[in-house]
């Protein structure tokens, strides 16, 4: 016997209620929903944090504010650097209508958003978390690498190091993904480039004292010591490694990744003379410093890359709703690959099928005191780094979307 129209109605509007149904017709017309998923008070708080925020408000309204007839709305929360907490509120987020996350700033947040997003064909956009595993084993069809990551780095400052005759290696780790995966790039690049590592130590997130890591480095006699951290991980061990007096002894550290906010706070003093690799700087062009004005005017400093990132990103999935006609995820992750990327940071970009977004990257040197003419006048620009040379070749990823 065929249930009749009302009882499947009335079916369909508990399904619905209790989450167990498709979206509704309410929830198809709703806005878009993006979700900032930052640290607000750790280590990557100056990388990305409040300023990642709004970054994603400055793409919105230079976009218009709505897209699809409907205004564009925002949620932002602290995910605190763990995997567990960042997913139950990326659960949460997606549940009640959030179509897009972005920022996430930790390798392992980035690694369980991911895998939310690919079971609830919802979008994770990772602007500031760095593990090359994002676009490798890891990847998803509803994830993108947006800003950089560990494979760049190495193939930028590590392998210029080692050409200029760095052969003799030892890493000060972070403990956890983005760490051990910058150590596993950046060391098969100088494997490659004929130099050797000599060893390796590992630190939890959030280290204060490095003297005990830095020690070991100093027993090694190696004379590149790599330090495969970031945010206030990285500076502490820096000004540590100053204290200790490593440089005085003829040692080199290479910041393997190092943001404008790290260099700032570093003073050029202690930071001149320092490689590092960056996907974007404010000073570089008319486009990137009347971009950077704007959130210096809001932010009261300059903007990180990932920061960079997260309006680029998030202006690119506003178009691409717009030219789906739609929230789908799968329709919206189509148009994004198809449209070029092209913004204040990014020309003629493109959005791999791996989710790599491939760019231009460059390298820069940090310049002494005497060579600033303001406060953050602080790199001076080496290299332009071709995308095809700065990320790893789509087929060496092993991201099993790839035939």
């Amino acid at each position: 016997m065929k249930p009749k129209p009302i009882y499947c109605a009335m079916l369909t509007l508990l399904l619905t209620a209790a989450g167990l149904a498709g979206p509704s017709a309410a929830q198809e017309t709703d806005g878009v929903k993006i979700g900032v998923m930052a640290d607000m008070s750790g280590v990557y708080a100056d990388i990305g944090g409040q300023g990642s925020v709004e970054a994603v408000k400055m793409a919105i309204e230079d976009f218009g504010g709505k897209v699809l007839g409907k205004p564009v709305t925002v949620v932002s929360a602290d995910g605190q650097n763990k995997p567990d907490i960042a997913a139950s509120i990326a659960r949460n987020w997606y549940d009640s209508g959030v179509d897009m996350i972005t920022d996430i700033p930790a390798s392992g947040m980035a690694l369980a958003i991911m895998d939310l997003a690919k079971d609830k064909k919802k979008i994770a956009q990772v602007t500031s978390a760095g593990s090359s595993d994002i676009t490798g084993k890891s990847c998803t069809a509803y994830s993108t690498h947006w800003t950089w990551d560990t494979y760049a780095m190495s193939s930028g400052t590590g392998a210029t190091v080692a050409k200029r005759g760095g052969r003799d290696w030892f890493f000060i780790t972070a403990d956890y993904v983005f760490g051990k995966t910058l150590e596993r790039d950046t060391a098969a690049v100088v494997e490659a480039n004929g130099g050797k590592v000599l060893g390796s130590v590992r630190h939890p997130l959030g280290t204060v004292d490095f003297s005990s890591f830095l020690l070991q480095a100093q027993a090694s006699k190696a004379k590149i010591i790599g330090v495969a951290n970031g945010g206030t991980d990285m500076t502490n061990a820096v000004k540590q490694s100053i204290e200790f007096g490593l440089q005085r002894d003829g040692t080199q550290l290479v910041a393997l990744i190092a943001f404008i906010s790290d260099i700032h706070s570093l003073g050029l003093k202690e930071a001149q003379g320092l490689m590092l690799t960056s996907a974007f700087y404010w000073d570089l062009n008319d486009e990137t410093r009347a971009w950077s004005k704007r959130f210096y005017d809001k932010m009261h400093r300059m903007p990180s890359m990932t920061q960079a990132g997260a309006y680029s990103g998030t202006l690119h999935y506003l178009k691409a709703v717009q030219a789906a006609g739609t929230r789908d995820a799968d329709a919206v992750m189509a148009k994004m690959r198809e449209i070029p990327i092209n913004d204040f940071m990014t020309r003629n970009g493109k959005l791999r099928i791996d989710g790599r977004v491939m760019r231009d990257m460059y390298l820069f040197q940090v310049k002494k005191p005497e060579e600033s003419k303001s406060e953050w006048d602080l790199y001076k620009l080496v290299a332009t780094i071709p995308a095809e040379e700065a990320f790893r070749p789509l087929k060496d990823g092993g991201c099993p979307l790839v035939k």
